[in-house]
């Protein structure tokens, strides 16, 4: 046993005298450790950054207020709908799961089993992180021209582009079967003539209302419309006052 182990040793000695087994510094290998521990890391706090953008898009958007009009508002919410964001937490939890196979930290688990624990891990922390204002500060940021606004804008500001079948924004004119509207991108003329259920609350100018139709060569034909609550659509309504500054008029169907 002994002269079989020496004889091992004697060969893995000549190997490394003639150059054909090279020896590697114990340092290499803990700079590949930290690369990839560094690399995980990286990916699982994106994962949950993302996954918190994600519940603040729904939240502070307009997009789930479509699913209240019904089969009218399923092509404004499809429009509407943070696929980016959606996209890129799959993609870091995906990245996540890998990394930790290939390190083989946890070999004998299934790679399914991976994918799963850390989605609940990451949504669990992305609720957590609900609780404070990363998200407002990173929605903030996203109207700068510094890197970090240019890498989130086009994750948030979907929230705030044109809609195909919907229109959100602030009533700034009302003359009858015409409403002009103030959405975070431009002016809308909306002609609400033949809605299908009339609207119990006056559209005065300042309140925000959420519509849903048909843009008829530049003008938005409406088929529903509902007054919202600016604590709703706080992205909108952000941008609306961004671009438009505040109404004068008192909206006392805001609150």
């Amino acid at each position: 046993m002994n002269s079989e182990k020496n004889n091992i040793e004697q060969k893995i000695m000549n190997d490394i005298k003639s150059g054909k087994v090279k020896l590697r510094s114990k340092y290499i290998f803990l700079a590949e450790k930290l690369g990839v521990g560094s690399a995980f890391i990286l990916s699982l706090l994106l994962a949950i950054l993302f996954f918190n953008l994600l519940l603040f898009y729904l939240k502070t958007s307009d997009n789930l207020a479509y699913l209240s009009f019904g089969n009218h508002g399923v092509a404004a919410f499809l429009d509407s709908f943070p696929y980016l964001l959606v996209v890129s937490f799959v993609i870091l939890v995906f990245v996540s799961a890998y990394i930790i196979k290939q390190s083989n930290w946890l070999y004998k688990k299934p790679f399914v089993y991976l994918a799963v624990s850390l989605v609940g891990f990451v949504i669990l922390s992305g609720i957590v992180l609900t609780y404070t204002n990363i998200a407002d500060s990173i929605e903030e940021e996203s109207y700068n021209s510094r890197l970090a606004g240019n890498i989130f804008r086009p994750f948030l500001h979907r929230g705030l582009g044109e809609r195909h079948g919907g229109i959100v924004g602030r009533v700034m004119e009302n003359d009858g079967d015409l409403l002009t509207i103030q959405t975070p991108r431009s002016v809308k003329k909306v002609d609400i003539s033949n809605l299908e259920e009339s609207v119990v609350k006056p559209l005065v100018p300042g309140v925000f209302v959420m519509i849903v139709g048909n843009d008829d060569d530049g003008l938005f034909q409406a088929v529903k419309l509902r007054i919202i609550k600016e604590q709703e659509i706080q992205m909108v309504n952000k941008a609306v006052r961004r671009r438009f500054g505040s109404f004068t008029i008192h909206n006392t169907y805001s609150k």
